[in-house]
């Protein structure tokens, strides 16, 4: 059975919304709370397929772990060396963060596993870990053409490494600080542009030394993990629609308690207040290491800028829901040095270019970007590709559109924001789940 959404045109959002637990830090949180000494108690956790599949992965390697009970996790962790060999392959669903992070996990491990993934995952590309990881001297193969399913062995001991990171990736840079947990000597990741740095804090919060130095990070075994308490705040990229739906639709206004502001996930912010959004944000504190807020959005007249090449990396998650935005705002649009978009859960720049081609937006793609003509949305169907992000940016176009928009292949919504279409509907957006 495959989801569609049925947007039908008008309504505002309004009202006082809590989102999901932000899906970066709920990954981390259960593989460093496992391999920590102690019990680490989690609350806020994201309890969406993709770190469903983290915890599965965890249990299927000998940690003990209770949950998730509306966003609770109790972990009994084994330590750094206490995984135990799984009995059949590690299957990370739709989760590119997972099948990379535990990439570099599982390089420094006696054992050999297999990760595998859904069609989605098992196009995406892993060359960029295992690069690296080779280097590290990590026993590791992908099938061909670079993509998963990934078979690890144990490599005859992990060595240092100083990396150059060609693209900036989150997930490469965490991958190889979880191999450097287990190699020998100094291992430092030097990353091209800032990008969000949730390893680093909680690895600091676990207790575990890293030394940094502008865009430096380097990190030393010898030292453990131990328990603590986690707060997972609300993620940022699935607040980016309601951001996003607040803005364009006339007469709304929408308070998010509960947000993460990393600085290295802000883009969005700085990005839609470039082009004339209203945000506000309130109550700004530190929980758990991570600064969080409430952002209040209120409608506004957008209008289109060139987006700073600096903040793609910063909102890199969010570009589905930016694009929807630029596709009313005033004038042109113009995004540039996005490649990374091309090999997300779709390609992201060419399911955005079709789907507002398919609601009447005049839009030219490029390599690594699109130039978006602000106007009139149309109604029309979008095929979301099977991708989350791109399913629930043109629900939110939904708002200004003259007549309803189809939405194909929403079923993966689920991985990131299981009460998508509820909390939606709760806030005045027209929705109606079909099941096909």
């Amino acid at each position: 059975m495959s989801k569609r959404f049925k947007i039908s045109p008008g309504g505002k959002l309004a009202g006082t919304i809590r989102i999901p637990g932000d899906k970066s830090m709920s990954h981390r949180s259960v593989i460093l709370g496992s391999l920590a000494e102690g019990v680490t108690h989690v609350s806020g956790l994201l309890e969406g397929e993709d770190v469903l599949a983290t915890i599965a992965a965890f249990r299927a390697m000998g940690v003990n772990i209770e949950g998730p009970d509306e966003g609770r996790l109790v972990i009994r962790g084994v330590g750094l060396h206490g995984l135990r060999q799984p009995q059949h392959d590690l299957d990370m669903g739709n989760s590119g963060t997972a099948m990379r992070l535990l990439s570099g996990l599982l390089s420094g491990q006696s054992f050999p596993s297999s990760l595998i993934g859904d069609k989605s995952l098992s196009s995406r590309p892993m060359r960029r870990v295992v690069h690296p990881l080779t280097e590290m001297g990590a026993q590791i193969s992908t099938a061909e053409g670079g993509t998963p399913p990934l078979q690890i062995r144990p490599a005859d001991g992990l060595r240092a490494i100083n990396y150059q990171m060609p693209m900036a990736s989150a997930q490469v840079k965490s991958c190889l600080l979880l191999a450097a947990l287990y190699a020998e000597g100094k291992t430092c990741v030097t990353e091209p542009a800032p990008t969000r740095d949730h390893t680093e804090r909680m690895l600091r919060g676990f207790g575990y030394p890293l030394s940094s130095d502008g865009s430096r990070i380097c990190l030393e075994p010898g030292f453990r993990l131990t328990a603590t308490d986690m707060v997972v705040p609300g993620d940022i990229s699935s607040a980016a629609f309601f951001i996003v739906g607040a803005s364009i639709a006339p007469n709304s206004r929408v308070e998010i308690k509960n947000v993460g502001i990393n600085p290295t996930r802000t883009g969005i912010l700085f990005i839609l207040k470039q082009m004339g959004a209203d945000i506000e944000l309130k109550n700004e504190r530190t929980v758990g290491g991570e600064p969080v807020a409430d952002l209040v959005i209120q409608s506004a007249s957008l209008h289109g800028i060139h987006i700073d090449e600096a903040h793609v990396p910063l909102a890199i998650d969010e570009f589905p829901a930016i694009l929807i935005a630029a596709a009313v705002a005033s004038g042109e649009t113009i995004l540039s040095g996005a490649e990374e978009l091309r090999v997300k859960e779709s390609d992201r720049i060419a399911a955005m270019a079709r789907g507002l081609t398919n609601i009447g937006v005049d839009i030219t793609e490029t390599a690594d970007g699109m130039r978006v003509q602000g106007g009139q949305i149309q109604g029309g169907t979008v095929d979301s590709q099977g991708d989350h992000r791109i399913a629930m940016a043109f629900a939110m176009a939904g708002l200004l559109s003259n007549t309803e928009i189809m939405i194909e292949d929403c079923d993966n919504v689920a991985t990131s924001f299981p009460d998508f279409q509820s909390l939606a509907e709760s806030c005045g957006l027209n929705i109606t789940v079909i099941n096909q």
